[in-house]
């Protein structure tokens, strides 16, 4: 009997259910043993795609109880929607056909910090590093007028909130055609680091 494919909401509930398996420090058990590896060996079929910070602390794996080929993580620092994650983003849809994509940013991001001493400190980075965190300028600035006392983790959620946005309206068909049918769905999530909660910001 064909089972039949996961919708963006089947997908979400299994996520969330992860997170509080996690937070219950129930014990982590992922599928990696050599039968799991051997059926995957011809094609990945991952549940979700994730745009995730690169920061050591956060592992979309552990933090949702998921094992090898249910996630395809795309990670830079801070989450920022370069051509790169896009492209990869797209991949997963097109190609993978997953029907959710998370973007997640996370408690006391440095990106993010780095990028608020930019911005107030005039702080000076290699040219590399200054390219990478000039996408998180915009949402640093929509928090700094806002006047926000915890600048750092309101910039990381205003960044989250960017990002979802974009990859709703204004990223490219091959992402906002199936949103329309209801075959993916886009949303956005805060992870804290000390207790291990994930916030998701669209609820």
């Amino acid at each position: 009997m064909t089972v039949p494919p996961m919708t963006p909401d089947d997908v979400l509930a299994l996520l969330k259910e992860g997170n509080r398996s996690f937070l219950a420090d129930k014990p982590y058990k992922p599928h990696t043993d050599r039968s799991s590896r051997l059926r995957m060996l011809a094609a990945q079929r991952p549940i979700a795609a994730y745009l995730s910070c690169s920061d050591s602390r956060v592992a979309p794996e552990l933090l949702f109880g998921r094992g090898l080929g249910e996630l395809f993580i795309v990670r830079n620092a801070g989450n920022s929607l370069c051509s790169s994650a896009i492209g990869s983003l797209e991949f997963a849809v097109s190609a993978l056909q997953v029907p959710l994509i998370v973007v997640m940013g996370h408690e006391n991001c440095g990106a993010v910090r780095a990028a608020v001493s930019v911005m107030q400190e005039h702080y000076c980075f290699s040219a590399n590093i200054s390219k990478a965190l000039q996408p998180l300028y915009p949402a640093v600035m929509e928090v700094e007028d806002e006047g926000q006392h915890d600048l750092i983790n309101a910039a990381a959620r205003q960044n989250v909130r960017r990002v979802v946005r974009e990859l709703r309206d204004e990223s490219s068909p091959a992402i906002r055609r199936p949103q329309k049918h209801g075959l993916l769905k886009v949303v956005g999530a805060f992870y804290h680091l000390a207790s291990g909660q994930v916030d998701w910001l669209d609820d």
